[in-house]
């Protein structure tokens, strides 16, 4: 069952570090990420890297939001609730992870984020490895059918 519920599908939506929209400001978070990652080195849980990436970030000037709720709309209706780990300025949504690799749930996961939340962009990092995985992720631009 290739993309359903949009797990073989995420990759396409998500890339390493490269060009797009926001360029400047996740430009900004991912190096903020790397100075986190070289202070704290890997190892800790997910927690400790959102506390000490969230005072970084507001260190540098940015505003920063954490553990920010986005509800989920089925038929005009609330049939869910996430957390999204940290929202940067009020336009990128970070999603933090702590784990050996990343799978293509992760990506899935903050795509649906930024479909929930109407954002477009947002930034996949794990600092489980030695040396962290940054990936960019953007919503699906959803086609309008022509009439």
């Amino acid at each position: 069952m290739e993309g359903w519920g949009g797990y073989g599908r995420g990759q396409r939506h998500c890339q390493g570090v490269g060009a797009v929209e926001h360029e400047e400001l996740t430009g900004r978070i991912i190096g903020v990420c790397y100075e986190v990652a070289n202070e704290l080195g890997h190892g800790f849980l997910e927690s400790v890297y959102q506390k000490a990436l969230a005072m970084a970030l507001a260190q540098e000037g940015l505003a920063v939001a954490q553990q920010v709720p986005l509800k989920v709309s089925f038929r005009g209706e609330i049939v869910g609730e996430f957390l999204a780990d940290i929202v940067v300025e009020g336009t990128v949504i970070l999603e933090l992870k702590a784990v050996s690799a990343l799978a293509s749930e992760h990506s899935a996961q903050l795509i649906n984020y930024l479909k929930a939340s109407g954002q477009d962009v947002g930034l996949l990092v794990n600092f489980g490895r030695p040396s962290i995985e940054v990936k960019r992720c953007w919503r699906p631009k959803v086609a309008v059918p022509e009439q």
